[in-house]
């Protein structure tokens, strides 16, 4: 896997050709849907070879606590994660980038909350809404970003890059 800043990723989607042009996926990782241990990493990870082949996926889009401290359990817990999946090996092609995972999940209950749901039902689809929203979110921030300058672009890179450091 290989990680490349917000802008560069959706660049370099946009300049393959329609023919080889991939999808991104959102992913909001918590530890409820996937529990994530170093014993079912393969496992894990075959299942995400399945959504990369069954969904022509390019790259991922990958939640992250950017207001938070910089190491705090889920920040850390999320940089395990994607060293895990880069030493399995299998994802040499797959490109991924980190958006703002901020508000995801508490925006999504604002709008299921008056729904009656189980709890457990509520969860799942709250988990999959907000991977909806990170991915929604990055789509909205590249697709205006075309128009801007290189300056532009880079400052905002910067930025989202010093969260990462």
């Amino acid at each position: 896997m290989k990680y490349l800043k917000p802008l560069k990723l959706y660049q370099e989607l946009l300049k393959a050709s329609e023919v080889k042009r991939g999808r991104l996926l959102g992913l909001d990782v918590g530890d409820n849907v996937l529990v994530r241990k170093r014993t079912n990493i393969d496992l894990i990870s075959s299942d995400f070879q399945t959504l990369i082949s069954e969904l022509s996926l390019e790259g991922f889009v990958i939640g992250y606590p950017f207001d938070r401290q910089k190491s705090s359990p889920d920040a850390v817990q999320m940089k395990l994660f994607i060293d895990d999946l880069n030493k399995t090996g299998k994802f040499e092609d797959l490109k991924y980038t980190f958006w703002d995972e901020c508000y995801t999940s508490k925006n999504v209950e604002f709008l299921l909350k008056p729904l009656t749901l189980h709890p457990v039902q509520l969860k799942t689809i709250m988990d999959k809404f907000a991977a909806v929203g990170i991915l929604q979110g990055y789509l909205d921030f590249a697709s205006r970003s075309r128009g801007l300058n290189q300056e532009t672009e880079n400052v905002l890179d910067e930025k989202l890059s010093d969260n990462l450091d």
